[in-house]
């Protein structure tokens, strides 16, 4: 594609040399809540109410006399409580409010209710740890026999404590003691974020079927992540994996959030399922999603910056800690992310952070989009306006003088080879919103409501990078009347994977994209592609669908040359569906007739591949090396108004511009950063489940308050691209950044408005009414 000029990046306004946008959604919607058996049971859990005790006895008599009643489980009845990913089906300890200490398998959903009401369980209440100030306390109640102490603010092994020593990942690079001897201005600030719910429209569902004949329990799911689900099958009943299977079906929503619970929840409908002999359907209400599912973990972040007076940034120091809830699968894995970007998309030599995760007794963290990038972003963010506040500096320049460019060094020591186009973005967003006239005309205003506005720059490494493995497989049927069908281990969880993928084989095969058709996750049909999380679905994990397709058109392309009997020299074109010679197009021959012949003379039709990334090998240690394949650049832009008497923040434009590499479908992308918009602005404002002692005060849609159709602002999604070689077709990841930067400038733009005014700053998430009206006389309260 050619460049504009001499630039190395391109503003996309219209689709280029690729298919259009389409919708590829094939056939109805099946999701696994209307899914109905014969003689299917329904399953349900009971759960303490507790955040921390001892389980003392549990008579479940009572409930198994109840007629209709077919099977009540607790930890005893089961081969292993505890599931692989250290939590549990059935507890043995109440740990958080969470934890399932019976489930239940009934004909009717009123006997399934009568039986949990009647099932009595005893238990002893224990003191509990609830914030990471409290978790970090010398002698804090240890929540878990893993967790360790800290020696000199640091993870120790042989300690006792309430860190997790998995989670932690230090940043060594330079020398930060001598680097902040040499600047001009230092400054230390502490930010806070919050618990927050990913708000799927459908909750977690299944229906498990068991087979007698076999030995094999199917489950019918609405998992993000098939191939991890199954894992929860084989492990619940201690069968071999070939006898756990998982069909996916379609999802109402996840970002992150069908992961564990969806896994657990496999897993109890297996057991009831396998102890009945009758398919189990479990069905979530919203409720029991609230109280058991994982949340975006809420951080305490503590930054130290020094600069010069010019405002180069010399020296860069941070603790990062987030509250990890009482069980753990993702805390490891998110801070790893964490650490990597915790000094943000800025060229430092010198650079010293430390990111753990404490164990508490309340719900527990997980994935969300994002992983915890918008609440890295958010601090440090903050901490550059904050930064450029005391160096008397506009936030501009500041950032302008510090942004990473090609040929620099990240805070890991990676060189960045391909394109790094943030300052290029950072001056096209500045112009299209009018960025400095705004912030002059809005510092002159008076009343009670007053506008502001405010900028955020980020980056965020594509795929899972250094976090672990980023292979993938896929394969590619040619049918004999030319269709095609694919399949893909990474599973489509409405993020537009299906119609990436088609059009990624109609590229690369020269299909029609209508004539391809992308087949669901069926873990018996399939090979495990690692899980659909980073969003790397198509930056690496399309790879293998392109490689399967390259393969295939080579197999296609030799039928082809002999049924038009090309010679040696002749060039064979695939294009819609048809092939034809490049010399002389009115040679042709159907895609049909070239599978057709392919068929009947037994040659090869389909192919499988496998896609293995670049290896990356940094030093835990230090966390210096390379760690990520390449990097994707956002600058985003809000624009608010403040009532300062109610404390109302109306969030009037977003302004969102994003490095995709290669945008695969215009449309989608759009569609991504829309999303990615609303999502970020409940962050920013109103979202957040409010917890006391481990209980949770929001409980439903009720009390948990995120935007709306009617709240969303004006929003101007602007694509960037650029030639980077690294993902598939040049693609990078969008899906998490399209939310990630979105909180911390709306943050900005709300702080903008009560310095102006107030002469002080918000530094906890969210800015609701309370906090905004009453600022820094607001307890600080929550669980970061």
């Amino acid at each position: 594609m050619p460049l504009m000029g001499q630039k190395n990046f391109r503003v996309l306004n219209k689709p280029v040399t690729r298919v259009d946008a389409l919708d590829k959604v094939t056939g109805r919607a099946q999701y696994a809540a209307d899914l109905n058996f014969p003689n299917m049971l329904y399953g349900g859990c009971l759960r303490s109410g507790l955040s921390h005790a001892n389980i003392v006895k549990i008579d479940t008599s009572k409930a198994k006399a109840i007629p209709g009643v077919k099977a009540v489980l607790t930890a005893a009845d089961v081969p292993k409580p505890k599931s692989w990913a250290d939590y549990y089906y059935l507890a043995d300890k109440i740990r958080y409010i969470g934890d399932v200490v019976a489930i239940v398998a009934a004909e009717s959903k009123e006997a399934l209710s009568d039986a949990l009401k009647a099932i009595e369980v005893e238990y002893e209440e224990l003191p509990g740890v609830y914030t990471i100030d409290e978790a970090l306390e010398p002698n804090a109640v240890q929540v878990r026999e893993k967790g360790v102490g800290l020696v000199d603010g640091i993870p120790t092994p042989g300690t006792k404590g309430n860190a997790f020593l998995e989670s932690y990942f230090p940043i060594r690079k330079g020398n930060v003691e001598e680097a902040f001897k040499k600047c001009d201005v230092i400054i230390e600030r502490e930010y806070r974020t919050q618990f927050i719910e990913h708000s799927y429209i459908e909750p977690e569902a299944c229906v498990a079927v068991s087979n007698p004949v076999d030995g094999t329990m199917t489950v019918y799911s609405s998992s993000q992540n098939p191939h991890f689900s199954r894992r929860y099958i084989a492990d619940a009943l201690q069968i071999p994996m070939n006898k756990a299977r998982l069909v996916q079906q379609t999802l109402g929503g996840s970002f992150g959030g069908k992961e564990e619970l969806v896994g657990l929840t496999v897993g109890r409908a297996a057991l009831l399922a396998k102890a009945t002999g009758q398919p189990v359907k479990m069905v979530l209400n919203r409720e029991e999603s609230f109280l058991e599912s994982s949340k975006r973990h809420p951080f305490r972040i503590r930054y130290k910056v020094g600069a010069t007076k010019d405002g180069k940034i010399l020296a860069f120091e941070g603790q990062l800690v987030d509250n990890a809830g009482a069980y753990n699968n993702q805390t490891q894995f998110m801070n790893c992310r964490a650490s990597i970007h915790s000094a943000g998309v800025y060229n430092i030599p010198n650079v010293k952070t430390d990111t753990f995760g404490v164990f508490t007794n309340n719900i527990h963290g997980g994935a969300m989009r994002g992983y915890s990038s918008p609440q890295i972003i958010f601090a440090q963010e903050s901490l550059m306006e904050e930064l450029a506040e005391a160096l008397n500096m506009d936030p501009i320049e500041l950032r302008r003088k510090n942004l990473l460019k090609q040929g620099d060094l990240t805070i890991t020591s990676q060189k960045l080879v391909q394109p790094t186009i943030i300052s290029e973005m950072l001056d096209h967003v500045l112009e299209k919103t009018d960025f400095v006239a705004k912030r002059e005309a809005y510092n002159k205003q008076t009343g009670s409501k007053q506008k502001g506005i405010g900028l955020v720059t980020c980056y965020r490494g594509a795929g899972l990078g250094a976090e672990t493995v980023d292979a993938s497989g896929a394969f590619i049927t040619a049918l004999e009347d030319g269709s095609v069908l694919i399949n893909s281990g990474t599973a489509e969880n409405g993020q537009g994977l299906k119609t990436a993928y088609s059009q990624i084989v109609a590229e690369t095969l020269g299909v029609k994209v209508e004539d391809i058709h992308h087949i669901g996750v069926d873990t018996h049909a399939i090979p495990d592609s690692g899980m659909t999380v980073a969003s790397r679905g198509t930056v690496m994990g399309a790879q293998s669908m392109k490689k399967a397709a390259e393969k295939l058109k080579i197999l296609i392309l030799e039928t082809a040359k002999e049924m038009l009997n090309a010679s040696p020299l002749d060039e064979v074109i695939i294009e819609d569906s048809v092939c034809f010679l490049k010399s002389e197009p009115s040679r042709s021959v159907s895609l049909g007739e070239v599978c057709n012949n392919r068929l009947w003379a037994g040659k090869q039709l389909a192919v499988y591949e496998w896609f293995e990334p670049k290896p990356l090998n940094p030093d835990h240690h230090t966390g210096q090396g390379d760690v990520f394949p390449t990097y994707a650049y956002a600058c985003v832009v809000a624009e608010v108004e403040v009532d300062l008497e109610t404390g109302y923040v109306d969030v009037l434009k977003v302004t969102a511009a994003h490095d995709c590499g290669t945008v695969i479908n215009p449309a989608t992308a759009k569609g991504q950063i829309y999303g990615g918009i609303a999502m970020g602005m409940g962050f920013a404002c109103t979202e957040e489940v409010e917890v006391n002692k481990g209980k949770l005060r929001t409980k439903n849609f009720d009390s948990y308050i995120f935007p709306t159709a009617v709240d969303v602002p004006e929003m101007d999604a602007i694509l960037f691209e650029c030639d980077d070689t690294e993902g598939t077709f040049g693609a990078k990841s969008l899906g998490e950044p399209a939310t990630e930067a979105v909180g911390a400038a709306i943050a900005n733009a709300v702080n903008s408005v009560l310095v102006r005014t107030k002469g002080e700053r918000l530094r906890r998430l969210p800015f609701d009414l309370e906090r905004v009206v009453l600022g820094k006389s607001l307890r600080a309260g929550g669980n970061a």
